[in-house]
């Protein structure tokens, strides 16, 4: 192997600002990660912070519900499923994950790395069976004990872990959801005893929501302090092949950092310019991903990043934690068929012709997010529409209609399918297919156009 940076050589401010706009790019998303990890760790118990579902790390806490309209640590939450969230410390012990027997009902784990890449594969479309699973680090060399089924072995200490139940909107099923739901547990190796643990989730501490610091998420990677965390960030994330060139460019310009701090301006000066003039337009769905009809767009290799780094770094930034291809499909919409962009101030009609909805093993949702990708109250409490609905109307011809709108339709078929839009707003759409099949997983499938009525 050739020879790398000389840490002898001095350095310009000019060039270390070169490597920092290069960097923060292509690292975003890992210090995203391992910020929220710095974050659980100044939590001692399970909890709720507000609407958020806190925990210390190597554990989670489930919510008992949709997630709520106020949270605002994760862009792009559904209301399709009960969540969980919690960090991943492997470094400090492997972590045990229980999966409980949820019948028919759907569900998927979501687990990723530091890079946002899964690798783990525990759900309903895995054939997963109930019992213990065992999540350890990339240098964990322990004595698996008896009674787990399975050891996943992650390539970075930190990552995140989001279970996903399903529920439809009935107050029935949402009281069915919370039996299982108790055994949806994550603790460190030590606390293992073959046992099936159980939780109350409704019985956890509810603290008061700290006072929101703006609209949009919560700013979880920042230019000031990005430089600060990277060294720890990179020394948990060992290169990917072929990155190695890349990792020693950037330990050459942190070890001159250390030595000589006049670069740290440059630097952050640098990384401010990115975040405002590359990763913010990321943020609109429009400006990435495959293209595809009628303005619609999608990715195919999420949670399986890789070293495609614009990618990654886009997903992390309108919509961090996706599934794999293999248990979720998502189809993004800024636009109408026209290509105008989704305002309140309009009303939208998205037709499924007869048989034409998702094509799915599990089921599927059409979701409205304001231009912040959250979710705006509204009075019917609606924020998605699909599978999970079962009062949905469909015409004599077998279509289905959704009805985009601030305002609630008055023919009452309509407004059985109505998905409320925020007024004089620009939004989103956001298509989830579940366990998808095959006409999706091959494309031949895609969303209908947005239809503008008025």
């Amino acid at each position: 192997m050739p020879p790398g940076p000389d840490a002898r050589v001095k350095i310009t401010e000019a060039y270390a600002a070169l490597v920092a706009r290069d960097v923060y790019f292509w690292a975003w998303p890992m210090v995203n990660v391992y910020n929220r990890r710095l974050y659980f760790a100044k939590i001692t118990q399970q909890q709720y912070m507000g609407p958020s579902p806190q925990a210390p790390v190597n554990r989670f806490t489930m919510l008992t519900d949709y997630s709520s309209p106020e949270q605002r640590n994760v862009a792009c939450a559904n209301q399709d499923v009960v969540y969980g969230m919690g960090a991943l410390g492997l470094d400090l012990s492997p972590v045990v994950i229980q999966v409980p027997d949820f019948g028919e009902r759907f569900w998927v784990y979501q687990i990723v790395d530091l890079r946002t890449d899964s690798f783990v594969q525990l759900g309903k479309m895995y054939n997963t069976t109930p019992g213990f699973y065992l999540l350890v680090g990339p240098d964990w060399q322990g004595e698996v004990p008896r009674g787990i089924t399975k050891v996943f072995r992650s390539p970075t200490n930190t990552g995140l872990v989001g279970p996903r139940i399903a529920q439809n909107d009935s107050p029935e099923d949402k009281a069915a959801v919370q039996r299982p739901l108790k055994q949806v547990l994550m603790y460190p190796l030590a606390d293992y005893d073959g046992a099936m643990k159980s939780i109350d989730w409704s019985s956890l501490p509810h603290l008061p929501a700290k006072a929101p610091t703006g609209e949009g998420e919560t700013k979880w990677v920042s230019p000031e302090t990005f430089f600060d965390t990277l060294p720890a960030v990179l020394a948990d994330g060992a290169p990917l092949p072929g990155e190695e060139a890349r990792y020693a460019q950037v330990l050459a310009v942190l070890d001159a950092l250390d030595r000589h701090p006049s670069l740290k301006a440059p630097m952050i000066a640098a990384a401010a310019d990115v975040e405002k003039q590359v990763v913010q337009p990321l943020f609109e769905f429009r400006n990435y991903g495959e293209q595809l009809p009628d303005h619609w767009s999608t990715i195919s290799n999420e949670s399986a990043f890789g070293t495609d780094y614009f990618t990654r770094t886009a997903v992390a930034k309108s919509n961090i934690l996706v599934n794999s291809p293999q248990e979720t499909k998502y189809y993004y919409q800024d636009l109408d068929a026209t290509g105008a962009r989704l305002n309140g101030a309009h009303s939208y009609t998205v037709t499924f012709a007869k048989d034409q909805t998702p094509p799915v093993h599990g089921f599927w949702s059409l979701t409205m997010y304001k231009d912040d990708h959250f979710f705006v109250p509204n009075d019917i409490g609606r924020y998605s529409v699909g599978t999970k609905n079962q009062d949905l109307h469909v015409a004599a011809d077998g279509s289905l209609t959704i009805y985009v709108q601030p305002d609630a339709p008055t023919d009452p078929h309509q407004r059985a399918n109505w998905l409320p839009a925020p007024k004089d707003s620009d939004f989103s759409l956001y298509v989830r297919a579940y366990w998808p099949s095959t006409p999706v997983v091959d494309g031949s499938w895609t969303p209908p156009a947005v239809e503008r009525q008025r």
